[in-house]
């Protein structure tokens, strides 16, 4: 032990000695995410995404449950870049790291504007000697590549266009606390064809969940990540889906999703959206043919004609449990990406 200590002070990962002074499954558990960063599931095989919902779910028993206290980030700093207003991110961020220890330093487009006042490149490179990781909320999908390719340090995704992997890691966890178990599961996707859809079709097949998906015509998701999601559904055995019919789509579904159908910055196409959207509201009708343990889940902010208050408001709407594992999910997978943390709890069931 001593030994191995000693290589940890001249570079060796601290890792080292957890497998030394942590014995049983617990210390055979190999992924090592630290450093990382987190712009798409796409990036995270299975063991990966698991590992980050088995430290998420350690925390929240270990925090919620025991009432402990557990400074694994105390000493470290996130920035969050913010170019769009945000409720849960912003808050399951600036409170999970500061539960954990750390400093959370909150950059409005006031603050900073990346690309315009300071190239991004500039911008990443000073973040990189200031902060330990930056999680960014923009408009496009590159500005978060571009981040990452001058960085020094961790970038997480805190929404994009084109993803919103934080927002399914907490939906994840929720259906593996709700239901003991993810394999088998078949989620039903009715809506738009968005960034939470993309992020769900870059990581279900990998957990053995099958996947339905019903959008209007024009709202279908992104080609590219539809035909890399059909390489992961037959890749893992999975059932992977496209319907227009939201009844047909619902039918035998475990679970069913839906997201706002106006996102921010589509304001000036409310008027057609809702027009298009017609017909797809979930309702109980709609869960009438689903199977007899069906749930709903939706990120929020939810708008009565995406589901109405009898679902919304039902014992099998998990979206106020969803909305709080934002936090519980973000600070598993920081301290998965800044720490060597082993989990305390027995290895979830998937």
């Amino acid at each position: 032990t001593y030994a191995l200590s000693n290589s940890c002070s001249h570079g060796v990962k601290i890792s080292c000695v957890f497998y030394v002074y942590r014995v049983g499954k617990a210390a055979l558990d190999s992924v090592n995410l630290k450093g990382h960063s987190f712009l798409t599931l796409k990036d995270f095989n299975a063991e990966e995404i698991k590992h980050i919902l088995w430290v998420s779910a350690d925390l929240k028993h270990r925090i919620k449950h025991r009432g402990e206290y557990v400074p694994l980030l105390q000493g470290k700093s996130i920035a969050m870049i913010f170019e769009k207003r945000s409720t849960r991110t912003r808050m399951s961020t600036e409170t999970g790291f500061s539960l954990l220890g750390g400093h959370p330093c909150f950059l409005t487009p006031q603050d900073i504007h990346l690309g315009v006042n300071e190239s991004t490149t500039d911008t990443a490179r000073v973040l990189s000697g200031l902060a330990d990781v930056v999680l960014a909320r923009v408009y496009s999908h590159s500005s978060l590549e571009h981040l990452d390719i001058d960085a020094s340090i961790p970038i997480i995704n805190g929404l994009s266009d084109l993803y919103h992997p934080i927002q399914v890691l907490a939906d994840l966890l929720t259906l593996q606390e709700h239901y003991g178990s993810l394999k088998g599961l078949t989620l039903a996707w009715i809506g738009d064809g968005n960034n939470v859809l993309h992020s769900f079709m870059m990581s279900l097949a990998k957990l053995g969940v099958n996947l339905k998906v019903a959008t209007p015509k024009g709202y279908e998701p992104d080609a590219n990540v539809t035909q890399e999601a059909q390489l992961l559904s037959k890749q893992f055995g999975t059932k992977l889906q496209f319907l227009m019919d939201p009844m047909e789509t619902a039918r035998d579904s475990s679970v069913l999703v839906t997201d706002t159908w106006v996102s921010m910055g589509q304001e000036e196409e409310k008027k057609k959206r809702l027009k298009d959207f017609l017909g797809y509201q979930i309702t109980m009708q709609t869960g009438s043919v689903a199977a007899p343990d069906w749930t709903f889940l939706h990120c929020l902010p939810r708008k009565a004609e995406e589901v109405d208050d009898e679902v919304f408001y039902s014992p099998r709407s998990l979206v106020f449990t969803e909305a709080e594992n934002r936090k519980w999910t973000i600070m598993g997978l920081m301290v998965c990406i800044l720490t060597d943390y082993t989990p305390q709890i027995p290895k979830l069931k998937f």
